[in-house]
């Protein structure tokens, strides 16, 4: 583990533009990380924020970022052989169910976090992947196997959202007389993983979603990441049904950077700035 208070400055190995919004950045270093888990990155000048890691090797690691605000921006127009700052992995990382029976289901740049955990996973998963557009589908050709794919405009897939796609997989396989999921795993825009999460309660099928909050530190000790009586970068990012039932801020309140409580619609709004 690299140390928790001081970055490590190292080299952008390589980067890959996917569109217009989405870039990955590549780093040629070996961090021990389990998916879900998350690292500080750090640029001299601007701003140091949370990422998960959306690829991960003993030699290498990438991480994917949405380019919304000045510390994104700044990020992904970084050159190979630039230097950034990096601390970290942190949190608490997803509960591996070796199963075929299982589901993961991204929203947006959700999947960036998600995609090493469905290396992980059994083959056999049912992957449920949304998005705007078809533009802004994450690693369309990553994965050898099938993904259900739903977008906003019906430019790709099912014209409609993720919990769509969720709830006739498990009325199939009610109908069918299949056996239910045994877990079912989720990252994207909060609005969505609670919907999720309200899907699968409703069904007694137990899930694990990440959470974004706004982190300063990353290892517990600032409080700018509470949710509800749970400190995120801690006691998450990855949190299971049982945590999720008694988070009473989960879909409703966030903290600003300056430690006030607003609605989460209007946290969204500040954190694309």
């Amino acid at each position: 583990m690299i140390a928790e208070h001081t970055p490590l400055m190292i080299e952008m190995a390589e980067k890959t533009v996917h569109n217009s919004v989405y870039t990955t950045l590549f780093f040629d270093f070996a961090i021990d990380f389990r998916p879900g888990q998350f690292v500080m990155l750090w640029l001299p000048g601007v701003d140091e924020k949370p990422y998960s890691l959306s690829y991960h090797s003993p030699t290498r690691f990438g991480i994917t970022i949405e380019a919304k605000g000045r510390f994104s921006r700044r990020a992904v127009a970084l050159a190979p052989g630039g230097l950034m700052g990096i601390r970290g992995p942190f949190g608490n990382g997803f509960d591996i169910v070796s199963s075929p029976h299982t589901a993961v289901v991204a929203g947006g740049c959700g999947m960036a976090p998600l995609a090493p955990l469905v290396t992980k996973l059994h083959p056999d998963l049912c992957f449920i992947h949304g998005a705007r557009t078809k533009e802004f589908i994450l690693f369309p050709d990553r994965f050898d196997m099938t993904r259900h794919i739903s977008t906003d405009d019906g430019s790709l897939g099912h014209k409609g959202l993720v919990t769509d796609l969720l709830a006739a997989e498990i009325q199939y396989r009610r109908v069918q007389n299949q056996p239910q999921f045994d877990m079912v795993y989720a990252c994207g825009p909060e609005m969505m993983m609670h919907a999720v999460f309200t899907l699968c309660e409703s069904h007694r099928i137990p899930c694990q979603v990440s959470l974004e909050r706004y982190m300063r530190c990353g290892f517990g000790v600032c409080g700018a990441c509470v949710c509800g009586d749970r400190v995120v970068c801690t006691d998450g990012p990855v949190f299971d049904s049982k945590q999720l039932r008694n988070m009473a801020d989960f879909n409703r309140t966030a903290l600003l950077k300056s430690g006030g409580a607003v609605p989460l619609s209007d946290y969204v709004s500040w954190r694309c700035q």
